[in-house]
């Protein structure tokens, strides 16, 4: 008897950015030929996204939604590979009642969200949302902002992001203050910085920013009184996930002067649905780009 031939596994690219990508694209093609991509770019969810995997042994997903209804759906697929850090969007219980296997690095995209906070940070300090707008308008004005050397920054989350912003805050010369679930005792004492309670975290920052992931223990950490801990003249940064802040609390604050000024890289909803608050002059947002550097999409592919 002739030996049975193996066939290459069936793989669904549902990532956007990495089917874009020339160099993932050919290196996934010389690994396993037979590949689907997502070449029309479409925002795959539910429906759309079953139909996409379906006939698929193994998925590499971005931010698409995974839980038991679209598994229900797929009895061939075996395993998932996850393209970037975030893990809410999956349902893990189910994968494991349908016998899914799950791959994923964490950090891979840490300098690239490391970097886009220290962007936000002098964006904001320096007001350059506001002198671009007044420029485009036929304006002339040139608003005075801060430096971020020399402020206190706190730190929420100090895992990989979290510790890669501290390795870049240290030129700044910046008082860090960090407070985590995990004891990070050493490299806490190795880098100068001081773990601290939340509210004291809030209460002592020029710039507090999120490094968390979203589950159930996180989502709504700062809420509208949390937030009311933050000083009038602070500024908070989000580039983790949206469902970690209060964002109808965060626009009213913002509104009434409570907080200087905010910039998020990610929304509860997205795209976001609350244009007042993305219109507010004190609000800087971007389209969730904080893993979307060249070097980030070739390290988290």
């Amino acid at each position: 008897m002739s030996e049975a031939v193996k066939t290459e596994p069936r793989i669904a690219v549902c990532s956007r950015s990495f089917s874009r990508n020339k160099v993932l694209r050919e290196e996934l093609l010389q690994r396993c030929g037979n590949v689907r991509f997502n070449d029309e770019g479409v925002n795959l969810q539910g429906e759309n996204l079953a139909d996409f995997i379906s006939g698929c042994e193994m998925a590499i997903i971005g931010l698409e939604v995974v839980n038991r209804q679209l598994l229900d759906r797929l009895p061939e697929l075996k395993v998932i590979s996850k393209y970037g850090v975030g893990l809410d969007m999956i349902d893990f219980d189910a994968m494991r009642a349908h016998g899914v296997r799950f791959g994923w690095t964490g950090g891979v995209n840490r300098r690239s969200v490391a970097e886009l906070v220290i962007a936000f940070a002098i964006v904001m300090l320096r007001q350059v949302s506001r002198a671009n707008q007044e420029l485009l308008g036929g304006k002339w004005i040139q608003p005075i902002g801060g430096c971020i050397t020399g402020r206190t920054v706190g730190i929420i989350g100090c895992g990989h992001v979290g510790k890669d912003l501290v390795s870049l805050l240290r030129a700044f010369d910046c008082v860090i203050l960090a407070h985590d679930i995990r004891d990070y005792s050493d490299f806490y004492a190795d880098n100068g910085v001081e773990p601290v309670g939340l509210d004291s975290l809030l209460g002592r920052s020029d710039i507090v920013t999120l490094h968390v992931p979203l589950d159930s223990s996180t989502r709504g950490i700062l809420s509208a009184e949390r937030l009311a801990i933050m000083r009038p003249t602070s500024i908070l940064i989000n580039t983790a996930r949206g469902g970690l802040v209060d964002e109808q609390a965060l626009k009213e604050m913002l509104q009434d002067g409570r907080l200087v000024g905010a910039a998020s890289d990610v929304f509860s909803v997205e795209p976001p649905e609350d244009s007042e608050l993305i219109k507010l002059p004190n609000f800087f947002g971007t389209p969730h780009i904080g893993g979307s550097s060249e070097e980030a999409i070739l390290a988290m592919g």
